[in-house]
């Protein structure tokens, strides 16, 4: 058989094995996702390979999950000891690693003394307990932004603004009042003493990465602060070093009554948590008003310790900030007439269109071996893994224009 001919078949053989498998997913998941893009096999650093062995640079992170990449050795070694040790334990007893991370946690949000943690397993957890804190207020009402996105089970979901994920289950809890994003006088007439807590993402992801400017932010902590409301920010995305700080608010000067966690601080082991700072929030909810039976779980803790340890001892929060710059920079000087600027901070980013055509550029750039996400019409979401070197972002920003000229090509085909 020819070369030709044995890449072929081989390709015809991974085709067939990646659609057995995307039809057995259809035939026993529930369709809440869609049809699946890829089939993803194994991983290594900020590179993924799927089931018929082709590799792509992930530029999306598991949606900015993957803070150490794929197959880090800090975070796989940490994992695999815990495992040897203990996995699980109840409520009823805490472990060394689970005590640890909180320690750490507070130490790096440079909370003050008396703060807190709740872990819980994953952001929407999270954003339900500062839910519960916010009705120790003895208030109801909860402002949030349009364009939010703070999770999807009910409780949450009242907080999240878009209608095609409120509509089906509506109604939500009431009480909610959404105010346009970064409008200052719609933030002043919003919050006033009826209102329990003001929650807000530093940069709004799941909007478009949309920042939010530190006028607003400050004025948002002046506002709860004459009202006695609390100030609850959404770290979920921004959290864990990715905006180049540990956190989002440390750009600001801002100290928030408390933050809610998930996503890159497990880098890919389910993991949530809320921070509560100062004594007065910390002692608002008491035993018995809230629980999480896997929260706070060793095997889950130790991966956190790993993740917050690998980016110290690796300098990742300065990088997270100078390969952003790059990023920025590089995309900026292409000069594409079909970009119209770069959004965000550290390695959250978005590079804006003048077009909707971002799902067709993420399609062609899922074809060339990049993986990256539509998160608006005219918006891709950049969220790698913070490992990711200025040399594998210049693999994509340099093939970015000639996928470019794809897309409005096919956008401008009858």
């Amino acid at each position: 058989m020819s070369s030709d001919a044995s890449t072929a078949s081989a390709t015809t053989a991974s085709d067939e094995a990646s659609a057995a498998w995307i039809e057995r997913y259809e035939g026993s998941l529930l369709n809440l996702f869609g049809r699946p893009q890829l089939v993803l096999d194994h991983g290594d650093g900020a590179w993924v390979w799927d089931v018929d062995g082709r590799r792509y640079l992930d530029l999306v992170g598991g949606i900015a999950v993957n803070a150490l990449g794929h197959n880090h050795p800090a975070l796989v070694a940490a994992v695999s000891k815990q495992a040897g040790q203990l996995v699980h334990v109840s409520n009823f007893f805490t472990t060394v690693a689970q005590v640890e991370l909180a320690e750490k946690l507070l130490h790096l949000a440079k909370a003050p003394e008396g703060s807190a943690v709740f872990f819980c397993n994953s952001g929407t957890e999270a954003l339900e307990a500062a839910i519960k804190l916010a009705r120790r207020t003895g208030r109801t009402d909860i402002v949030a932004a349009e364009g939010a996105f703070h999770g999807r089970t009910t409780g949450a979901l009242a907080l999240t603004h878009k209608p095609a994920y409120r509509e089906p289950f509506e109604p939500l809890i009431p009480g909610v009042t959404h105010v346009p994003w970064g409008d200052e006088a719609a933030l002043r007439a919003a919050v006033g003493p009826q209102t329990s807590a003001l929650v807000l993402e530093p940069i709004q992801g799941e909007a478009g990465v949309r920042p939010a400017d530190g006028a607003y932010l400050r004025l948002a902590r002046e506002l709860t602060h004459e009202v006695g409301a609390l100030l609850i920010l959404d770290e979920v995305q921004t959290g864990i070093g990715r905006t180049g700080t540990w956190f989002g608010f440390q750009h600001t000067g801002v100290v928030p009554d408390a933050i809610t966690l998930a996503k890159g601080l497990g880098g890919g082991v389910p993991i949530g948590a809320l921070i509560t700072f100062g004594p007065r929030v910390s002692t608002m909810l008491t035993p018995g008003n809230h629980g999480s039976t896997f929260g706070g779980n060793p095997l889950a803790c130790a991966a956190g310790l790993a993740v917050l340890d690998a980016i110290e001892s690796q300098g990742l929060i300065e990088h997270a900030r100078l390969t952003g710059e790059h990023l920025e920079r590089r995309v900026l000087a292409l000069g594409h007439p079909l970009v119209t600027g770069v959004r965000g901070a550290g390695l959250m980013r978005a590079i804006t269109l003048a077009a909707d055509v971002s799902a067709t550029v993420a399609a062609l750039a899922r074809e060339a071996g990049f993986i990256v996400n539509p998160v608006a019409p005219d918006a891709l979401r950049l969220v790698p893994p913070l490992v990711i070197t200025t040399h594998e972002l210049d693999l994509f920003i340099d093939a970015l224009p000639e996928l470019l000229d794809a897309a409005s090509t096919l956008k401008d085909t009858p």
